[in-house]
């Protein structure tokens, strides 16, 4: 069964919870809950989409570009299409925020397969999913929704993806592929 991303999933080690509310390919919007001491795990860039955090509950504290922003109920933050950002949640109550990505893309397929890592157990001790497998899925999926990390250049990312898409195929990563899209 492929995942269900209007279905909750929390990564245990980063304390962030996904939720689906629609995606068409003009935007993908979710509920991303982030519970006292969260974070993003990685400063990351986002090569073909903005992401605007829409604030409804608690207090984000953003890095974007290198500077420090924070947001309450009613604040929107945005990250534009690659500009570097990371994000936290450093109070006691917990942050809600409606996230979207524009344009949509194939962002649910992303996130099918950041979910299906997530639930398998697939993540670090940072909360990080396992990176040669998320980078073989991005590359089977053809994904146009790409997180970057901040610290890769596009080339070495770009690099990194192929090899690891021939290193993942040749180990059978397909079957992950499937499991976690249906497709």
């Amino acid at each position: 069964m492929a995942i269900d991303l209007y279905k909750p999933f929390t990564n245990p080690i980063t304390r962030e919870t996904f939720r689906c509310i629609s995606s068409t390919p003009e935007v993908f919007t979710m509920e991303w809950t982030v519970h006292p001491g969260g974070y993003v795990p990685f400063e990351h860039v986002h090569v073909n989409q903005d992401e605007i955090f829409h604030v409804e509950k608690g207090e984000i504290r953003a890095r974007v570009k290198g500077q420090t922003l924070f947001g309450k109920p009613g604040d929107s933050l945005t990250a534009p299409r690659g500009i570097r950002h990371i994000a936290y949640n450093d109070r006691d109550e917990k942050l809600v925020c409606i996230v979207d990505y524009r344009p949509g893309l194939d962002h649910y397929t992303t996130m099918q397969c950041f979910a299906g890592l997530t639930l398998d157990g697939q993540v670090g001790r940072r909360g990080l999913v396992n990176i040669p497998k998320i980078m073989y899925l991005l590359k089977r999926a053809n994904a146009e929704s790409l997180p970057r990390p901040a610290f890769a250049p596009d080339f070495a990312f770009y690099l990194g993806m192929e090899f690891f898409y021939m290193f993942g195929t040749w180990m059978g990563w397909e079957s992950l592929y499937k499991k976690y899209t249906r497709k």
